[in-house]
């Protein structure tokens, strides 16, 4: 039976803000995201939207990353994800997650797009993940919209419910799927945005 590590994931968030290096324009944008949702603080929770066109690979990392750095910085942060199209939480994010420490229990069984209760610790807050669109009720609103591939960027409508909208894209591991590097690469996009969620809510906590 799969347990919880919150060892194992307290030391890759950590060891990931120490080992990737963030360019100086990445890094001002994520000044500009912290200094947004510090401005948009009243003593209130402040929720994040990631968005990517598939709500995937990078929104859903993005998502449990920020969903544990809120945790990890005692930040009143929540957050979500979506997407423009409804697919499936995809099986390579879900490994690796995993593979650091995450559990997935299946919350809602589904042969296409099963519903995960995502957790970090036996005595912390669970996360449900799933695929989604962007504007789906459990994503509470208003939230600061992130997009995390070029095409959410371009396609995504506008967004009554967004207080400002930035674009952090990542590079998609989907084109590892099903090769020898498959699990490297899933794993290497799991350090950056660990990494830059790490630098992001640290800013944050500055500023609060």
């Amino acid at each position: 039976m799969l347990k919880t590590n919150p060892k194992m994931v307290k030391d890759f968030f950590e060891t990931s803000q120490q080992n990737i290096v963030i360019d100086t324009n990445r890094k001002n944008l994520l000044l500009k995201i912290a200094n947004e949702i510090a401005a948009n603080y009243n003593n209130e929770n402040v929720n994040i939207n990631f968005i990517c066109t598939h709500n995937s690979r990078r929104s859903q990392l993005g998502q449990v990353w920020s969903f544990y750095a809120a945790d990890y910085f005692n930040l009143p942060i929540s957050a979500f994800s979506g997407g423009t199209e409804v697919t499936a939480f995809h099986r390579n994010t879900v490994k690796t997650l995993t593979d650091v420490g995450f559990k997935f229990d299946i919350d809602v069984f589904s042969h296409t797009n099963p519903t995960y209760r995502i957790s970090f610790g036996d005595d912390k807050p669970s996360l449900l993940g799933f695929s989604k669109l962007y504007d789906n009720e459990t994503n509470k609103t208003p939230y600061l919209v992130l997009t995390t591939c070029n095409n959410a960027d371009e396609n995504c409508p506008f967004i009554p419910e967004a207080i400002d909208r930035f674009h952090v894209p990542y590079i998609d591991p989907k084109h590892s799927d099903d090769t020898a590097t498959q699990d490297e690469t899933y794993l290497k996009t799991s350090k950056i945005i660990a990494a830059q969620m790490y630098f992001l809510f640290n800013e944050i906590k500055k500023l609060l």
